[in-house]
């Protein structure tokens, strides 16, 4: 939107949060349903290997038909939606553990608030700078 990295960072966090609380929501409606295996969105540690791509030394690509070995720009980071089938919780084949799908959901909660407070703070610095305050 800024053309800023910190903003992008932002972005594409709270993107990939709001997925999270889909499946941990959709983990939490179905935690009855005999045979449902619950999902996992993980994103973080795409988003951590491009924030520290400078410290590291990658293949180049030269040509748009390269297949890069690792996602490039942060808007390139995708959460990947898991489903945990290789473990089990209750004997009707159901892995959804009630307690770890509510502390799931407070972690994102918290991660979420954070990123927003951080995007409030960094509107209200454009938002003075434009004002010329």
């Amino acid at each position: 939107m800024f053309n800023d990295y910190t903003w992008d960072v932002v972005e594409k966090e709270s993107e990939c949060l709001a997925q999270r609380f889909q499946a941990v929501s959709r983990n939490i409606a179905n935690a009855n349903t005999p045979g449902y295996a619950r999902h996992n969105v993980s994103f973080e540690d795409q988003l951590r290997e491009v924030m520290e791509s400078d410290k590291k030394l990658h293949m180049t690509v030269t040509d748009a038909a390269h297949i890069p070995s690792h996602p490039l720009r942060i808007r390139d980071v995708e959460a990947a939606d898991t489903r945990i089938v290789d473990e089990r919780y209750r004997l009707d084949q159901n892995n959804v553990d009630p307690e770890r799908e509510m502390a799931a959901l407070a972690e994102t909660r918290m991660m979420y608030s954070s990123f927003m407070r951080i995007a409030t703070s960094k509107y209200s610095m454009l938002k003075s700078v434009i004002a010329g305050r």
